[in-house]
This record gives C-alpha cells, sequence and structure tokens, in this order.
C-alpha cells in the first residue's frame, strides 16, 4: 500500500478551485492535492456534507495525479541516517517483492557474524531469494583492516552478479554505505555497478553515512533520525525479532 507524500498541513478554510480534467501538470495536480488536504480532523469544514465534497475533490485529484505518473524504472533508493530501521526498511520491500512472485538478491556487507531473523524467515521463500552475509562483524570485533577490506570486495564482485543479472528484480545491499564510509569500497564502483542494472531492477542500498554522490544518484532517499534508543537510554540489550 502506498502513502502520500502530500503534506499534512491543515488546509486552507476557502475550498479550492478544481484542478481542470485536461491537466497534465504534475505541479499544479501536487499542489492542488495539498490544498484540499487529507482530511480528518484538519479539514475545516464542520459539517458532512461540506466534508464529502472536499473529498471528492479530493479523491478526483488523486485519481488525475496517479493517472499521470505513467513512467516505469528501476529505482534507487538508499536507507541512511543513525536512526534505527534501514535494513528492516531495505527488507520490508525484500518481502513485498517475494509477495508478488519476483527474485530478491541481499547482500549483506559487515554484517556476517551471525544469522538474523529475517534470513531465517525468508528461506521460506526457497530459491527465489539469495542471501548472502558475507562480512566477519564489526571493526571492532575483526580488528583487521586489510581482511575487511578484501571481505567488502569480495561481496561487492557478488553484488555485481546480481545487479547484472535481469532475472533479479530487487537487489539489497545491506551496510553498503557503511563500507563506503570506511573507505573499504569507491563511491565510483558503486555507481557504476548500478549503471549496469537492468532497466526494471530496483536497488536499496542501506547504512549511516550515505555519500552525497550516492544521494543525488538516488530516486528515494530516507533518513531515518535517532530520537530515542533503549540501548543507549535504558541499557535494554539487543533483542530476538528487535535487533537481529
Amino acid at each position: 500500500m502506498s502513502s502520500d507524500p502530500t503534506s499534512a498541513a491543515k488546509p486552507s478554510p476557502v475550498d479550492p478551485s478544481p484542478v481542470d480534467p485536461s491537466s497534465v501538470d504534475p505541479a499544479a495536480l501536487d499542489q492542488s492535492a495539498e490544498s484540499l488536504g487529507m482530511g480528518g480532523d484538519l479539514a475545516p469544514e464542520k459539517d458532512a456534507d461540506a466534508y464529502r465534497k472536499r473529498m471528492a475533490r479530493r479523491q478526483d485529484v488523486q485519481r488525475q495525479r496517479v493517472s499521470e505518473r505513467s513512467v516505469e524504472k528501476g529505482l534507487v533508493l538508499v536507507f541512511t541516517g543513525h536512526g534505527k530501521g534501514k535494513t528492516t526498511a531495505s527488507l520490508g520491500l525484500a518481502l513485498r517483492t517475494l509477495g508478488h512472485g519476483h527474485q530478491v538478491a541481499v547482500v549483506q556487507f559487515i554484517k556476517g557474524g551471525w544469522e538474523p531473523g529475517e534470513a531465517k524467515a525468508l528461506k521460506a521463500f526457497g530459491d527465489a531469494l539469495s542471501w548472502h552475509a558475507l562480512g566477519e562483524g564489526f571493526t571492532w570485533e575483526t580488528q583487521d583492516r586489510e581482511r575487511d577490506r578484501q571481505l567488502v570486495q569480495a561481496a561487492w564482485e557478488t553484488s555485481l552478479s546480481y545487479l547484472r543479472d535481469p532475472k533479479q528484480k530487487l537487489v539489497v545491499l545491506d551496510e553498503v554505505n557503511v563500507a563506503l564510509k570506511l573507505g573499504y569500497l569507491e563511491l565510483d564502483q558503486v555507481l557504476q555497478g548500478l549503471d549496469e542494472r537492468p532497466e526494471l531492477t530496483h536497488v536499496a542500498l542501506t547504512g549511516r553515512g550515505a555519500p552525497e554522490g550516492l544521494i543525488q544518484r538516488a530516486d528515494l532517499v530516507t533518513e531515518m533520525s535517532l530520537v530515542k534508543h533503549p540501548f543507549r537510554e535504558q541499557g535494554v540489550k539487543a533483542q530476538q525479532g528487535i535487533e537481529f
């Protein structure tokens, strides 16, 4: 289920004029959708009939927005930031893609010292999922910079084999942003690999510290913000189903 990226700001009490159905200007449609608002208690109308009219017009604008968007392409999706949920978001995409009967490949950089719950659960999809945990743990665990570098480069070669494979609908490069940040992988390598994908292959790249060049190349970038974390603030240990 896709979400509507329009603003949640309270709409103007003045009901905007409807958009001309023949309009193909995405910006005008987006502006109209934002002006009409999301409804609920954010709408200024007090009576049910006026509210229904606003929402009917919002529905009409939304249908036009959806029909106007006709481009289909393989997307580059970046999940970065200091907050929790980057890998979780990418594996949610993997689950969604597998559910539609497509093939997915997951290559985990850095991680590899344990088998996470996601890997166990997604085995139910059999050969539709290819999962590779090719690291040996965090830098403070491995304590061997050159070994880490070699493993990252080997993981990248594995990633390229999937990025070039037209059978893969989604390729997840988990913690690849960290590998870039640590200097174990060059940005140009990653950008060139992205360019080698078939036209309709999606790729999700996770990890904090995504470089600006990758952000500029991406179609979608989500930055997870850290607001609270039980590990830091309450001394709660990593738990099954939450961290792994």
